[in-house]
């Protein structure tokens, strides 16, 4: 059976980034996938330093590591600030890029974001795109950028413009369907 991973880039409570990512891991349990949603309140990592690297890896970074290789989908719900990353996500970012094996070399990722101005995240999600390609992430097509988030979502967290329902469709698609081969 295919296996994801949800995870959003924003801890904090009522994150319409959280609500995102339960969206998308109930349309992929409706595709057929065995979902996994994780926190990352729940891996605590400090601030990456390569001096603190050296004295100690995070035991959550391991822990982190092994979850994304052990899924075929990562979907990474993140919101966006300043046109950029959230300060979690680059962080998160940061120590996992530097576990061997590579967290990033197996799983299919797919990414999404909300925010309360019309451009809902795309640019945010064009670095987080970058970023994750340069790593070796395979990354597919699909930004799935959703706002104004006060307009965004029913009373059941599931979107209600037509556009974005059909770009959830479109991305859970090419999450079940993409292939690292």
């Amino acid at each position: 059976m295919t296996t994801a991973l949800t995870l959003s880039g924003s801890t904090r409570k009522g994150s319409l980034n959280q609500m995102l990512q339960h969206h998308i891991g109930t349309q992929l349990e409706a595709a057929g996938v065995k979902v996994t949603a994780i926190s990352l309140a729940d891996y605590e990592l400090p601030l990456f330093s390569e001096d603190l690297e050296a004295e100690h890896v995070p035991a959550a970074a391991a822990k982190l590591a092994a979850l994304f290789t052990s899924h075929d989908i990562v979907f990474w719900a993140s919101p966006e600030y300043n046109g950029g990353l959230t300060p979690l996500t680059v962080n998160t970012l940061a120590w996992l890029s530097r576990q061997r094996p590579s967290p990033f070399r197996h799983p299919v990722f797919g990414i999404g974001g909300v925010s309360t101005g019309k451009y809902g995240t795309i640019f945010g999600l064009s670095h987080l795109r970058d970023s994750l390609s340069k790593i070796g992430a395979l990354v597919v097509p699909t930004l799935l950028g959703i706002g104004p988030a006060d307009e965004a979502f029913d009373a059941d967290g599931a979107p209600v413009e037509p556009a974005i329902i059909r770009k959830v469709e479109t991305i859970v698609h090419e999450l079940t369907h993409f292939s690292r081969g």
